[in-house]
């Protein structure tokens, strides 16, 4: 059962890395609620829980790309695959590199935009954002942190998101 649900992940995804880490979630979450249930029904909740674990991926996907999309725009020249915008919105100047005094204002201006648009969110919105992208919790740890259910904090980091893009799209910020 293993080897066809990594296949279909595969499929799903297109990303081995990413395809073994939904199954394994999947796995994980069938023994941890269902292990009590007979042997018989355990193939189909784990193709439940399998889809909504790829669908899970999936929203995290698009959020990812809807806050990050355009990243590269602000990333230096450094290659170990590491960046961080905030370090980077945040960084001091080299002595090497003198930075203009406009560029470290619009910097410093932008940041203070998203950091005051992220303070205007509802409250509930602001801790879901925070926690699942800022502190990198995944949903199951946001939920119990925020003592909800895990499709509460999809929805309030879904509306943060959407309310963040449009507050800073308004404001003429692009990322």
């Amino acid at each position: 059962m293993e080897k066809r649900a990594f296949k279909r992940s595969v499929y799903h995804v297109r990303n081995d890395e990413s395809a073994l880490d939904i199954v394994q979630d999947s796995m994980m979450k069938l023994a941890e609620h269902y292990g009590h249930k007979p042997p018989a029904e355990l193939p189909m909740l784990f193709q439940r829980i399998l889809s909504n674990c790829t669908l899970d991926w999936f929203r995290r996907q698009k959020t990812k790309n809807a806050l990050f999309s355009n990243l590269s725009d602000f990333e230096s020249g450094v290659e170990d695959g590491e960046f961080d915008l905030l370090g980077t919105l945040n960084a001091q100047t080299d002595s090497d590199q003198a930075e203009n005094p406009e560029t470290s204002a619009e910097r410093a201006q932008t940041l203070h935009a998203i950091e005051s648009e992220i303070q205007e969110l509802p409250g509930r919105q602001r801790e879901a954002f925070l926690m699942r992208y800022w502190e990198e919790l995944d949903v199951a740890e946001t939920a119990a942190a925020m003592g909800c259910s895990e499709g509460s904090v999809k929805t309030h980091c879904s509306r943060a998101v959407q309310a963040l893009g449009k507050a800073l799209r308004a404001k003429g910020i692009t990322l």
